[in-house]
């Protein structure tokens, strides 16, 4: 029995290989490896070797096992911030790091702008003395993603500052810029095609040159602490260790990113086109610089929108909810890696069988 076809942007689709790997991690005895024996430290080198070799992360970038991109917004807060941090944001997310980050430092910064707006003419509302800046890479909540230049503009300006990128919707499917920033971090369960339940964070020498500037310590999830075990290849913590090893399976698996990339911008610009050329469906995003490669979002009338999402679900195919303010009048449309073409084929089937209401 085949699983239903989703296009719901996280959690999200998972790699086929999966069903073979869950069974592979049972018989293996994976469930139950401890996360202080060398197996397990064999499995978190390779995870980083892959991560390497498959995404181009550079060498002295330094890779860190959270439970999710959200731990992150308080792992960074904690340990990478004395005082003042800035947050441009056009979405939900961004705007929910600004707020968990204010709790622990209240002179945070938060720097809204729309979803059609280029972010650089906030360049000049950035406080001179912000310690780090965060940015969100790809905005699940409305599909939108920064101009390409926008990341070297920000590194040019503010060199003493650290850059923060939220990638959660990106990593693992599009080409990332590692140099330009100090702090990627992501969720596997969206690009990476597995289940939800693992973080991912990547730490610039400059970034963990911080971590020991500032010294906070004590906590488990205190960055110092963590990256002194991950020099053993532990964890802080008893980790999702199933999670660790589908992670090193699908690495082994995919492409290079390079290939990946090429894959998923071509897919999305041929649904953009279909979708500009739509009689009923127009992409959320109007300005094509700011549309994200990885998450389509799809603008409509709320009743079409509603129409359509259960014209699909009667063929077994999830569609993405829309979220925040667009919620009633638009829906997402995941392009993954982990989403075979066949699937986006039966999606256009479905499209093409919808009858507006």
């Amino acid at each position: 029995m085949n699983p239903p076809i989703t296009f719901n942007p996280g959690p999200a689709q998972v790699y086929s290989l999966l069903q073979e790997a869950l069974q592979e991690a049972y018989a293996k005895g994976i469930l139950s490896l401890p996360h202080r024996s060398k197996a397990f430290e064999e499995m978190v080198a390779r995870c980083r070797l892959l991560i390497q070799q498959k995404l181009d992360l550079p060498a002295n970038y330094a890779l860190l096992f959270l439970s999710s991109a959200t731990e992150s917004w308080e792992v960074i807060a904690q340990s990478l911030i004395r005082e003042r941090s800035t947050h441009l944001y056009s979405g939900a997310f961004g705007e929910r790091c600004f707020a968990y980050t204010q709790h622990l430092h209240p002179a945070a910064t938060g720097l809204a702008f729309e979803l059609n707006d280029d972010p650089c003419h906030l360049l000049e509302q950035i406080p001179s003395d912000s310690e780090l800046i965060a940015i969100t890479h790809n905005e699940t909540s409305n599909a939108t993603t920064l101009p390409a230049l926008f990341l070297s503009q920000l590194h040019e300006q503010f060199p003493d500052a650290l850059l923060s990128v939220d990638a959660t919707s990106s990593m693992g499917g599009v080409v990332l810029p590692w140099t330009q920033a100090d702090i990627w971090y992501a969720s596997v369960q969206k690009c990476f095609g597995l289940p939800a339940g693992l973080g991912i964070m990547c730490l610039s020498p400059r970034a963990v040159a911080r971590v020991h500037e500032i010294g906070e310590s004590g906590r488990y999830n205190s960055l110092s602490y963590m990256l002194e075990k991950m020099e053993k290849n532990q964890t802080t913590y008893t980790p999702n260790v199933l999670n660790i090893y589908l992670l090193m399976r699908v690495l082994e698996h995919i492409p290079h990113i390079i290939e990946i990339d090429l894959k998923l911008r071509q897919r999305a610009k041929t649904w953009y086109h279909f979708f500009e050329e739509h009689s009923l469906w127009q992409p959320l995003v109007a300005n094509a610089s700011n549309r994200s490669v990885t998450v389509i979002g799809v603008q409509g009338e709320p009743t079409q929108v509603q129409a359509f999402k259960q014209h699909a679900l009667k063929r077994s195919i999830y569609i993405g909810n829309g979220y925040g303010q667009w919620k009633n009048h638009s829906f997402r449309i995941a392009n993954f890696p982990a989403i075979p073409d066949t699937h986006f084929q039966q999606l256009l089937d479905v499209f093409s069988t919808f009858q507006s209401v």
